[in-house]
């Protein structure tokens, strides 16, 4: 009696309509189960630049384990100290605990008329790459930066992140600057195998056309979107969804107590339907934003989430 291979009696069952698993007759591999969602959190979520007793990066991979995620994005502007020594211990703070350090937050801003300003972040932003690489963290989430025409951040808020350009510039000089300086940086990031996530910030990336205009005008493998979910105020899941496709993070905001700046009222079963339907398989990482004791807040957050996505 001739013998049946695996792969003609899978092409017959899926020709009839049947899944892995469903093989009648003959013996198939299981049916492969959906990947659970992998979920980190920001150092920023402890610090939020106002907590001192929760600002050692050390004190936030202890928790994160503790807590149950499975990753830790840390807020560069969170260090105290940079040098290697310090660096190789946290990476390996997060091994021992079972946490991989998931992704490198940092502030650049390339939206100024001055060359030597513009000069000084990209070299700014080499550096964090650098540290991103010595720390073994595969993404970078970078901002475009923005105008300054505001008075302050709280002002930016107030006005919805809308602020106008400088006197005597337009959005096009701030959009060519942008694409100069990241694609200043881009073969550090290829060098170090850091991906670079330009976020859905402000500036010249409060709008999910401006990030996906430098991301396409670029056109690098080693630029990517990294997409948080509480930086589109109005009608957000479609201008979430015009990022989905190039995102490599997704930063998943909550505002339990109330945000410190604005709440969103966000639905995140369907964000995560979104984020399976453009086959986004990569860390969602917790940025707590509210008034809420971030030790109460951040385990509800993450119970949040992982019923959400399962």
């Amino acid at each position: 009696m001739s013998s049946v291979s695996r792969r003609s009696l899978l092409g017959s069952a899926i020709a009839a309509g049947l899944l892995p698993g469903q093989v009648q007759g003959g013996i198939a591999a299981p049916a492969e189960s959906p990947r659970r969602t992998r979920f980190g959190v920001s150092t920023y979520s402890f610090w939020q630049f106002k907590n001192k007793d929760l600002r050692s990066v050390e004190t936030c991979i202890d928790l994160a384990a503790e807590w149950g995620f499975d990753g830790v994005e840390i807020l560069e502007m969170q260090m105290t100290n940079t040098d290697n020594s310090t660096l190789q211990k946290l990476k390996q703070r997060a091994f021992v605990n079972g946490l991989d350090l998931c992704g490198f937050s940092t502030h650049q801003g390339w939206v100024n008329p001055d060359p030597k300003v513009r000069q000084a972040n990209t070299k700014k932003t080499i550096n964090s790459i650098e540290l991103a690489y010595k720390l073994g963290i595969p993404t970078m989430r970078v901002n475009t930066g923005r105008w300054g025409t505001s008075g302050s951040f709280d002002e930016l808020m107030a006005n919805r992140g809308i602020e106008p350009t400088l006197e005597g510039y337009t959005e096009e000089d701030g959009f060519k600057w942008v694409v100069d300086g990241i694609s200043d940086c881009l073969a550090t990031a290829e060098k170090c195998g850091v991906t670079l996530g330009l976020e859905n910030h402000w500036g010249l990336g409060r709008t999910a056309e401006g990030v996906m205009r430098i991301v396409n005008e670029i056109d690098s493998p080693w630029l990517k979107t990294t997409l948080d979910t509480g930086n589109f105020l109005e009608d957000p899941y479609d201008r979430l969804e015009q990022i989905a496709d190039d995102a490599v993070l997704v930063q998943a905001k909550t505002y339990y107590g109330g945000g410190m700046w604005y709440s969103l009222d966000l639905d995140y079963p369907r964000i995560a339907r979104l984020l399976r339907q453009h086959n986004f398989g990569g860390y969602v990482s917790l940025e707590f934003e509210g008034k809420e004791n971030p030790r109460t807040a951040i385990p509800k957050s993450l119970a949040m989430l992982q019923k959400a996505f399962a």
